[in-house]
Protein backbone atom coordinates (compact mmCIF):
# COMPACT_ATOMS: atom_id res chain seq x y z
CA UNK A 1 0.00 0.00 0.00
CA UNK A 2 1.24 3.23 -1.18
CA UNK A 3 0.59 6.64 1.23
CA UNK A 4 2.69 8.92 -0.28
CA UNK A 5 0.46 11.74 0.04
CA UNK A 6 -2.25 9.97 2.33
CA UNK A 7 -1.73 11.95 5.50
CA UNK A 8 -0.14 11.00 8.34
CA UNK A 9 -2.23 8.93 11.34
CA UNK A 10 -1.64 10.52 14.77
CA UNK A 11 -1.13 6.87 15.78
CA UNK A 12 1.98 6.66 12.89
CA UNK A 13 3.17 10.28 13.85
CA UNK A 14 3.78 8.85 17.27
CA UNK A 15 5.54 5.71 16.29
CA UNK A 16 8.16 7.74 14.12
CA UNK A 17 8.83 10.38 16.63
CA UNK A 18 9.22 7.25 19.34
CA UNK A 19 11.70 5.47 16.51
CA UNK A 20 13.34 8.54 15.78
CA UNK A 21 14.38 9.54 19.42
CA UNK A 22 14.74 5.76 20.10
CA UNK A 23 17.61 5.23 17.38
CA UNK A 24 19.56 8.53 18.09
CA UNK A 25 19.33 7.79 21.48
CA UNK A 26 21.70 5.00 20.77
CA UNK A 27 24.43 7.28 20.00
CA UNK A 28 24.10 8.86 23.65
CA UNK A 29 24.27 6.29 25.89
CA UNK A 30 27.93 5.75 26.21
CA UNK A 31 28.58 9.71 27.50
CA UNK A 32 27.46 9.12 31.13
CA UNK A 33 29.20 5.63 31.71
CA UNK A 34 32.82 6.57 29.98
CA UNK A 35 34.12 6.44 33.43
CA UNK A 36 32.24 3.27 34.26
CA UNK A 37 33.36 1.69 30.99
CA UNK A 38 37.51 2.96 31.91
CA UNK A 39 36.78 0.84 35.23
CA UNK A 40 35.70 -2.35 33.28
CA UNK A 41 38.12 -2.28 30.62
CA UNK A 42 41.15 -0.70 32.59
CA UNK A 43 41.55 1.89 30.21
CA UNK A 44 42.71 5.18 30.53
CA UNK A 45 40.56 8.59 29.88
CA UNK A 46 41.74 9.17 26.22
CA UNK A 47 41.47 5.37 25.49
CA UNK A 48 37.72 5.64 26.78
CA UNK A 49 37.63 9.00 24.59
CA UNK A 50 37.71 6.69 21.62
CA UNK A 51 34.50 5.57 22.43
CA UNK A 52 32.61 8.91 22.28
CA UNK A 53 35.24 9.67 18.50
CA UNK A 54 33.57 6.25 17.31
CA UNK A 55 30.47 7.12 17.51
CA UNK A 56 30.38 10.36 16.12
CA UNK A 57 32.38 9.36 13.35
CA UNK A 58 30.07 6.66 12.41
CA UNK A 59 27.44 9.06 12.33
CA UNK A 60 29.14 11.70 10.14
CA UNK A 61 29.72 8.94 7.61
CA UNK A 62 26.26 7.59 8.16
CA UNK A 63 24.72 11.41 7.24
CA UNK A 64 26.63 11.04 4.16
CA UNK A 65 27.12 8.09 2.74
CA UNK A 66 23.53 6.40 4.04
CA UNK A 67 21.10 9.03 4.49
CA UNK A 68 20.87 9.40 0.60
CA UNK A 69 19.67 6.11 -0.04
CA UNK A 70 16.10 6.84 0.97
CA UNK A 71 16.11 8.51 -2.10
CA UNK A 72 17.13 5.28 -3.94
CA UNK A 73 15.57 2.29 -2.09
CA UNK A 74 12.11 1.95 -1.17
CA UNK A 75 12.27 3.54 2.55
CA UNK A 76 10.18 1.25 4.73
CA UNK A 77 12.64 -1.85 4.06
CA UNK A 78 15.55 0.85 4.51
CA UNK A 79 14.23 1.95 7.61
CA UNK A 80 13.32 -1.29 9.02
CA UNK A 81 17.03 -3.16 7.75
CA UNK A 82 18.82 -0.11 9.24
CA UNK A 83 17.33 -0.33 12.91
CA UNK A 84 17.84 -3.94 12.97
CA UNK A 85 21.50 -3.31 12.17
CA UNK A 86 21.48 -0.98 14.36
CA UNK A 87 20.18 -3.22 17.12
CA UNK A 88 23.29 -5.74 15.99
CA UNK A 89 25.76 -2.41 17.03
CA UNK A 90 24.21 -2.66 19.87
CA UNK A 91 24.42 -6.16 20.93
CA UNK A 92 28.12 -5.95 20.18
CA UNK A 93 28.56 -3.34 22.63
CA UNK A 94 26.28 -5.11 24.97
CA UNK A 95 28.64 -8.47 24.34
CA UNK A 96 32.46 -6.34 24.05
CA UNK A 97 35.40 -8.05 25.97
CA UNK A 98 37.49 -5.94 24.91
CA UNK A 99 37.60 -2.01 23.84
CA UNK A 100 38.07 -3.15 19.79
CA UNK A 101 34.89 -4.76 20.28
CA UNK A 102 33.60 -1.45 22.18
CA UNK A 103 34.28 0.56 19.40
CA UNK A 104 33.59 -1.58 16.74
CA UNK A 105 29.77 -2.26 18.21
CA UNK A 106 29.90 1.94 19.36
CA UNK A 107 30.79 3.12 15.70
CA UNK A 108 28.09 0.43 13.86
CA UNK A 109 25.69 1.46 15.58
CA UNK A 110 26.19 5.90 15.24
CA UNK A 111 26.78 4.34 11.82
CA UNK A 112 23.18 3.34 11.30
CA UNK A 113 21.96 5.61 14.35
CA UNK A 114 21.19 7.93 11.32
CA UNK A 115 17.98 6.29 10.27
CA UNK A 116 16.09 8.62 12.25
CA UNK A 117 17.73 11.41 9.69
CA UNK A 118 15.31 8.93 6.63
CA UNK A 119 12.60 8.68 8.92
CA UNK A 120 12.06 12.48 8.97
CA UNK A 121 12.19 13.29 5.08
CA UNK A 122 9.32 10.14 5.32
CA UNK A 123 7.37 12.18 7.33
CA UNK A 124 7.51 15.38 5.15
CA UNK A 125 6.89 12.85 1.96
CA UNK A 126 3.54 11.32 3.85
CA UNK A 127 2.03 14.57 5.25
CA UNK A 128 -0.13 16.71 3.46
CA UNK A 129 1.63 19.99 2.27
CA UNK A 130 -0.26 22.12 5.34
CA UNK A 131 0.44 19.91 7.75
CA UNK A 132 4.23 19.20 6.61
CA UNK A 133 6.23 21.39 9.09
CA UNK A 134 3.89 20.91 11.82
CA UNK A 135 4.69 17.09 11.72
CA UNK A 136 8.64 17.54 10.67
CA UNK A 137 8.58 19.43 14.32
CA UNK A 138 6.60 16.60 15.98
CA UNK A 139 9.55 14.31 15.05
CA UNK A 140 12.15 16.89 15.39
CA UNK A 141 10.97 16.70 18.87
CA UNK A 142 11.22 13.06 19.42
CA UNK A 143 14.97 13.56 18.03
CA UNK A 144 15.60 15.75 20.37
CA UNK A 145 14.04 14.40 23.37
CA UNK A 146 16.20 11.15 22.86
CA UNK A 147 19.28 12.94 22.63
CA UNK A 148 18.65 14.61 25.89
CA UNK A 149 17.15 12.09 27.74
CA UNK A 150 19.79 9.23 26.73
CA UNK A 151 21.80 10.31 29.16
CA UNK A 152 19.58 10.21 32.23
CA UNK A 153 17.79 6.61 31.12
CA UNK A 154 21.62 5.40 30.64
CA UNK A 155 22.32 6.45 34.17
CA UNK A 156 19.57 4.89 35.64
CA UNK A 157 19.72 1.83 34.09
CA UNK A 158 23.62 1.56 35.00
CA UNK A 159 22.81 2.11 38.72
CA UNK A 160 20.13 -0.37 38.24
CA UNK A 161 22.31 -3.36 36.75
CA UNK A 162 25.37 -1.95 35.65
CA UNK A 163 26.65 -0.83 32.23
CA UNK A 164 25.87 -3.49 29.99
CA UNK A 165 22.43 -3.56 30.75
CA UNK A 166 22.08 -0.53 28.74
CA UNK A 167 22.80 -1.72 26.11
CA UNK A 168 20.96 -5.29 26.40
CA UNK A 169 17.79 -3.05 26.53
CA UNK A 170 18.43 -0.84 23.56
CA UNK A 171 19.26 -4.25 21.61
CA UNK A 172 16.16 -5.65 22.58
CA UNK A 173 13.70 -2.05 21.95
CA UNK A 174 15.58 -1.52 18.73
CA UNK A 175 14.06 -5.19 17.40
CA UNK A 176 10.53 -4.25 18.63
CA UNK A 177 10.92 -1.17 17.26
CA UNK A 178 12.14 -2.47 13.83
CA UNK A 179 8.95 -5.30 14.14
CA UNK A 180 6.73 -2.13 14.71
CA UNK A 181 7.96 -0.23 11.94
CA UNK A 182 7.42 -2.74 9.24
CA UNK A 183 3.77 -3.07 10.12
CA UNK A 184 3.39 0.79 10.62
CA UNK A 185 5.26 2.15 8.07
CA UNK A 186 3.34 2.28 4.79
CA UNK A 187 5.40 0.85 1.27
CA UNK A 188 6.82 4.39 -0.59
CA UNK A 189 8.34 3.36 -3.25
CA UNK A 190 11.36 5.46 -5.20
CA UNK A 191 11.04 6.51 -8.60
CA UNK A 192 14.75 8.00 -8.96
CA UNK A 193 17.01 6.48 -11.95
CA UNK A 194 20.67 7.87 -10.10
CA UNK A 195 23.31 4.97 -9.39
CA UNK A 196 25.00 5.64 -5.95
CA UNK A 197 27.71 7.95 -6.81
CA UNK A 198 25.03 10.03 -8.95
CA UNK A 199 23.43 10.34 -5.46
CA UNK A 200 26.24 11.19 -3.68
CA UNK A 201 27.15 13.87 -5.83
CA UNK A 202 23.94 15.20 -6.36
CA UNK A 203 24.07 16.33 -2.55
CA UNK A 204 27.16 18.84 -3.58
CA UNK A 205 25.38 19.98 -6.64
CA UNK A 206 22.56 20.69 -4.63
CA UNK A 207 24.40 22.69 -2.52
CA UNK A 208 26.19 24.65 -5.04
CA UNK A 209 22.90 25.55 -6.67
CA UNK A 210 20.36 26.10 -3.71
CA UNK A 211 21.46 28.76 -1.69
CA UNK A 212 18.53 28.66 0.58
CA UNK A 213 19.91 25.33 1.29
CA UNK A 214 23.18 26.96 1.87
CA UNK A 215 21.98 29.47 4.47
CA UNK A 216 19.88 26.98 6.11
CA UNK A 217 22.27 24.45 6.65
CA UNK A 218 24.74 27.18 7.96
CA UNK A 219 22.39 28.43 10.49
CA UNK A 220 21.71 24.76 11.43
CA UNK A 221 25.40 24.58 11.35
CA UNK A 222 25.91 27.74 13.99
CA UNK A 223 22.65 27.22 15.78
CA UNK A 224 23.42 23.18 17.31
CA UNK A 225 27.68 24.87 18.03
CA UNK A 226 25.49 26.61 20.17
CA UNK A 227 24.07 23.68 21.55
CA UNK A 228 26.93 22.09 22.19
CA UNK A 229 28.59 25.25 23.35
CA UNK A 230 26.54 24.88 26.93
CA UNK A 231 25.81 21.10 26.74
CA UNK A 232 29.56 20.12 26.68
CA UNK A 233 30.91 22.16 29.68
CA UNK A 234 27.91 22.43 31.44
CA UNK A 235 28.74 19.55 33.74
CA UNK A 236 32.29 21.11 34.38
CA UNK A 237 30.29 23.84 36.36
CA UNK A 238 27.54 21.86 38.12
CA UNK A 239 29.96 19.62 39.94
CA UNK A 240 32.67 22.34 40.93
CA UNK A 241 31.94 24.62 43.55
CA UNK A 242 29.66 26.09 44.70
CA UNK A 243 27.07 23.56 43.11
CA UNK A 244 28.98 20.20 43.67
CA UNK A 245 26.33 17.88 42.23
CA UNK A 246 26.71 14.68 41.61
CA UNK A 247 26.27 13.05 38.02
CA UNK A 248 22.76 11.70 38.77
CA UNK A 249 21.32 15.49 39.63
CA UNK A 250 23.89 16.80 36.70
CA UNK A 251 21.73 14.80 34.36
CA UNK A 252 18.30 15.60 35.27
CA UNK A 253 19.02 19.25 33.78
CA UNK A 254 18.28 17.39 30.65
CA UNK A 255 14.73 17.46 31.22
CA UNK A 256 14.78 21.44 31.77
CA UNK A 257 16.15 21.19 28.01
CA UNK A 258 13.54 18.39 26.87
CA UNK A 259 11.00 20.73 28.47
CA UNK A 260 12.53 23.47 26.11
CA UNK A 261 12.58 21.20 23.15
CA UNK A 262 8.59 20.39 23.56
CA UNK A 263 7.84 24.06 23.86
CA UNK A 264 8.86 24.41 19.82
CA UNK A 265 6.50 22.26 18.30
CA UNK A 266 4.84 25.10 17.07
CA UNK A 267 7.49 26.55 14.81
CA UNK A 268 6.23 23.56 12.28
CA UNK A 269 2.91 24.81 12.34
CA UNK A 270 4.14 28.61 11.90
CA UNK A 271 6.28 27.66 8.97
CA UNK A 272 3.14 25.71 7.44
CA UNK A 273 1.76 29.38 8.00
CA UNK A 274 4.22 31.06 5.80
CA UNK A 275 5.93 33.13 9.15
CA UNK A 276 9.15 31.06 8.46
CA UNK A 277 10.44 34.11 8.53
CA UNK A 278 9.27 35.41 11.75
CA UNK A 279 10.40 31.75 13.48
CA UNK A 280 13.99 32.27 12.26
CA UNK A 281 14.54 36.22 13.00
CA UNK A 282 13.15 35.58 16.42
CA UNK A 283 14.25 32.49 17.26
CA UNK A 284 18.07 33.95 17.00
CA UNK A 285 17.23 36.84 18.63
CA UNK A 286 15.86 34.82 21.71
CA UNK A 287 19.12 32.27 21.19
CA UNK A 288 21.28 35.50 21.67
CA UNK A 289 19.12 36.91 24.91
CA UNK A 290 19.01 33.04 26.68
CA UNK A 291 23.00 33.52 27.38
CA UNK A 292 22.56 36.30 29.85
CA UNK A 293 20.52 33.83 31.84
CA UNK A 294 23.17 31.18 30.97
CA UNK A 295 26.23 33.55 32.21
CA UNK A 296 24.15 33.98 35.89
CA UNK A 297 24.09 30.51 36.11
CA UNK A 298 27.37 30.22 37.74
CA UNK A 299 25.31 31.41 40.55
CA UNK A 300 22.07 30.81 39.76
CA UNK A 301 20.44 27.47 39.36
CA UNK A 302 17.40 29.15 38.56
CA UNK A 303 19.47 31.47 36.08
CA UNK A 304 20.84 28.32 34.36
CA UNK A 305 17.45 26.66 34.30
CA UNK A 306 15.78 29.47 32.32
CA UNK A 307 18.53 29.99 30.01
CA UNK A 308 18.81 26.21 29.44
CA UNK A 309 14.73 26.42 28.60
CA UNK A 310 14.88 29.11 26.05
CA UNK A 311 18.50 27.75 24.30
CA UNK A 312 16.51 24.64 23.14
CA UNK A 313 13.66 26.02 22.76
CA UNK A 314 15.09 28.39 20.32
CA UNK A 315 17.81 25.61 18.89
CA UNK A 316 14.88 23.11 18.05
CA UNK A 317 12.40 25.99 16.58
CA UNK A 318 14.98 27.27 14.36
CA UNK A 319 16.46 24.17 13.46
CA UNK A 320 12.43 23.04 12.68
CA UNK A 321 12.06 25.61 10.63
CA UNK A 322 15.29 25.13 8.50
CA UNK A 323 13.93 21.42 7.72
CA UNK A 324 10.33 22.43 6.67
CA UNK A 325 11.54 25.10 4.10
CA UNK A 326 14.20 22.85 2.94
CA UNK A 327 12.12 20.26 2.15
CA UNK A 328 10.40 22.52 -0.63
CA UNK A 329 13.14 22.78 -2.66
CA UNK A 330 13.07 19.87 -4.42
CA UNK A 331 10.47 17.29 -2.99
CA UNK A 332 11.96 14.22 -4.09
CA UNK A 333 15.52 14.88 -2.97
CA UNK A 334 14.43 15.20 0.40
CA UNK A 335 16.67 12.84 2.11
CA UNK A 336 20.02 14.13 0.34
CA UNK A 337 18.57 17.65 1.30
CA UNK A 338 18.65 16.11 4.65
CA UNK A 339 22.01 14.92 4.11
CA UNK A 340 23.55 18.09 3.17
CA UNK A 341 21.49 19.99 6.13
CA UNK A 342 22.28 17.44 9.38
CA UNK A 343 25.78 16.94 8.07
CA UNK A 344 26.39 20.56 8.26
CA UNK A 345 24.41 20.43 11.69
CA UNK A 346 26.39 17.72 13.03
CA UNK A 347 29.99 19.69 12.39
CA UNK A 348 28.37 22.70 13.89
CA UNK A 349 27.63 20.13 16.78
CA UNK A 350 31.43 18.80 17.11
CA UNK A 351 32.72 22.22 16.30
CA UNK A 352 30.79 23.86 19.27
CA UNK A 353 31.88 20.87 21.96
CA UNK A 354 35.73 21.35 20.68
CA UNK A 355 35.13 25.60 21.62
CA UNK A 356 33.46 25.36 24.85
CA UNK A 357 35.75 22.58 25.98
CA UNK A 358 38.60 24.95 25.18
CA UNK A 359 37.07 27.79 26.37
CA UNK A 360 36.21 26.40 29.66
CA UNK A 361 39.72 25.55 30.37
CA UNK A 362 41.50 28.80 29.58
CA UNK A 363 38.58 31.27 30.74
CA UNK A 364 35.98 29.18 32.54
CA UNK A 365 32.15 29.37 32.48
CA UNK A 366 32.46 32.74 31.60
CA UNK A 367 34.60 32.23 28.50
CA UNK A 368 31.86 29.26 27.05
CA UNK A 369 29.36 32.31 27.99
CA UNK A 370 31.51 34.61 25.50
CA UNK A 371 31.86 31.75 22.77
CA UNK A 372 27.74 30.98 23.18
CA UNK A 373 27.19 35.00 22.30
CA UNK A 374 29.86 35.39 19.58
CA UNK A 375 28.01 32.43 17.67
CA UNK A 376 24.83 33.26 18.04
CA UNK A 377 25.86 36.92 16.90
CA UNK A 378 27.15 34.84 13.82
CA UNK A 379 24.28 33.51 13.11
CA UNK A 380 22.28 36.28 13.01
CA UNK A 381 24.66 38.02 10.62
CA UNK A 382 24.18 34.67 8.46
CA UNK A 383 20.76 35.04 8.48
CA UNK A 384 20.92 38.75 8.18
CA UNK A 385 22.70 38.29 4.94
CA UNK A 386 20.92 35.26 3.01
CA UNK A 387 17.72 37.19 4.02
CA UNK A 388 18.81 40.48 1.69
CA UNK A 389 20.50 38.35 -0.56
CA UNK A 390 16.92 36.82 -1.25
CA UNK A 391 18.73 32.95 -0.44
CA UNK A 392 15.26 32.21 0.87
CA UNK A 393 11.77 31.03 -1.05
CA UNK A 394 8.55 33.43 -0.23
CA UNK A 395 7.57 32.87 3.27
Amino acid sequence: MTRQHAGLSPALTLLMSVATGLSVASNYYAQPLLDTIANAFGLSVNQAGFIVTAAQLGYAAGLLFLVPLGDMFERRALIVTMTLLSAGGLFITATSQTLGMMILGTALTGLLSVVAQVLVPLAATLASADKRGKVVGTIMSGLLLGILLARTVAGLLADLGGWRTVYWVATVLMVLMALALWRGLPVVPQNNQLNYPQLLASVFRLFRTQPLLRTRALLGCLIFANFSILWTSMAFLLSAPPFHFSEGVIGLFGLAGAAGALGARPAGGMADRGKAHHTTTWGLLLLLLSWGAIALGQFSVLALIVGILILDLTVQGVHITNQSVIYRIAPDARNRLTAGYMTSYFIGGAAGSLLSASAYQHGGWNAVCLAGVIVALLAGFVWWRGYHQQSDISE
